[in-house]
């Protein structure tokens, strides 16, 4: 049996230079050594360095041997450690901002970081990443949300009475511009189908509903104190789960939401009552205080107007019938906080929700 040549290290070393100099093969057929010797020292250089060809060419004692490891071990690590701070470092205002941020951060960076460690060190789980990445909302659906957001609100807030033709107005009276074929279309989508028909025009007018009252506050949205004038509003909210109802209630001398309740349902017993609650218990009531809001049926009601009457001195003001402007104050923060709530690109669970809001209201813009 022919026994193996043995080559030593420095043979091997000068072996692999030759060949990054002209050419492996081409090295080994003029040194006589078959290919794979020297593409297997080529490896082994590059990645041991001094510390290669351990074997009968290059004696290693145990010791030294797992030294070598140990430094190639504790230099990874180092490595390792170097791109996570490089992360972290990048990544600290998107951090402080919440993990919507953190998630855009992440995709921004795909091509320069692998996915598990970005997870990693931002305390991300991947599955998180994917499930948020998979709800991503494009620009066009944004506005097809905002829009459904505000065909609802306008159908309840008129007690379910307006079709497609008055929605498509008030639509426009709010800056959106929406044909009423449009808005038929959504409003199918939506399940919403108006209580009034054509026949019914003539009569509709003569109901008489005496919890409606006239507008004291005829768009004077001004305090000079305290709980001289607060303003109502009742919107729905879409969520991971359906829809929720906010209703607020706003002091307009320092614009702060002094009441508010965030419900399932649209009931006055969820909307207007808790909120009306909310706002007694964190704001003391002044002689000659105006309550304004506009006509839902969650204010024009004899439980919520005797809640009112309790409190002696208190003026209740109502919208004029199809007069968006006559309560635009809280529709307005409405719309700014639908906005914020729009760009997170993503739908959030309600108890995310209540969050959101709760943090909306304690921070305003």
């Amino acid at each position: 049996m022919k026994k193996a040549k043995i080559y030593d290290r420095n043979f091997r070393v000068n072996a692999v230079k030759l060949g990054l100099e002209t050419n492996l093969s081409k090295a080994a057929k003029e040194l006589g050594i078959a290919p794979t010797n020297i593409y297997r020292w080529q490896n082994e250089l590059q990645k041991y360095g001094e510390e290669s060809f351990c074997g009968p060419g290059h004696f290693r004692t145990p010791e030294q041997k797992r030294f070598s490891e140990l430094k190639r071990t504790l230099k990874q690590k180092l490595k390792d450690t170097e791109i996570e701070i490089e992360i972290f470092k990048k990544a600290s205002k998107d951090i402080f901002e919440g993990k919507p941020m953190i998630f855009h951060f992440i995709e921004n960076n795909l091509d320069i970081y692998p996915l598990w460690r970005m997870c990693k060190v931002l305390g991300i789980r991947e599955n998180t990443y994917h499930k948020w990445k998979n709800q991503i909302i494009s620009p066009r659906q944004r506005q097809t949300i905002l829009l459904q957001e505000e065909i609802t609100s306008i159908f309840h807030e008129y007690k379910s009475m307006y079709g497609n033709a008055k929605i498509s107005a008030e639509l426009q009276s709010r800056g959106f511009k929406l044909s009423r074929s449009r808005v038929t279309l959504y409003m199918k989508k939506l399940g919403l189908s108006s209580k009034v028909r054509r026949r019914d025009k003539a009569t509709s007018s003569k109901f008489y509903n005496p919890c409606v009252f006239s507008n004291v506050l005829n768009r004077q949205f001004i305090a000079e104190e305290p709980s001289q004038i607060w303003v109502s509003g009742i919107t729905n909210i879409e969520t991971m789960n359906g829809f929720l109802f906010l209703t607020i209630i706003m002091d307009l001398f320092d614009k702060k939401i002094i009441g508010w309740s965030l419900s399932d349902g649209s009931t006055i017993k969820e909307t207007s009552i808790p909120s009306w609650e909310m706002a007694v218990d964190n704001r003391k009531i002044k002689k000659g205080l105006i309550f304004h809001s506009d006509r839902s049926p969650q204010y024009a009601n004899k439980l919520f107007t005797d809640k009112l009457k309790s409190c002696k001195e208190i003026r209740q003001s109502m919208s004029r019938t199809r007069n968006h402007l006559d309560n635009v104050v809280p529709i307005s923060f409405f719309t700014s906080l639908k906005s914020e709530l729009v760009a997170l690109n993503m739908l959030l669970t309600k108890k995310q929700m209540e969050e959101k809001i709760l943090e909306y209201i304690e921070n305003p813009h």
